[in-house]
């Protein structure tokens, strides 16, 4: 069994509740979803967050504009469509029971 592609699984998993849990305050861009997740230290690469954002926005759950950079080309910032936010609230509740329920099963001494 090779415990790094289980790992992997599991960061997968969480990946789509993460990105939108970044975009509940405000629009960010790409490099700016990453940089947050990264320095949470969920390891993920732009190959797999770019096809997510799409995924995302073809579901209603995000919309995008374009804004102007004074660094480069112009950015994409992507938002929170109303269906986006129901469908996080509705994560943030399966995951506050599914976290509890393998805290305790987890912390059990048999």
């Amino acid at each position: 069994m090779n415990i790094e592609n289980t790992k992997a699984q599991m960061r997968k998993g969480v990946l789509e509740f993460c990105i939108l849990s970044v975009l509940k305050e405000k629009d960010a861009y790409t490099s700016e979803i990453l940089d947050t997740l990264k320095s949470a230290k969920l390891l993920v690469v732009e190959g797999t967050v770019y096809p997510l954002l799409t995924r995302l926005k073809n579901d209603g759950l995000l919309n995008y504009r374009w804004e102007e950079s004074t660094s480069g080309p112009p950015r994409k910032y992507y938002g929170l469509t109303e269906l986006g936010q129901t469908f996080l609230n509705e994560l943030n509740g399966t995951w506050t029971e599914l976290s509890d329920a393998v805290n305790i099963i987890t912390s059990q001494k048999h």
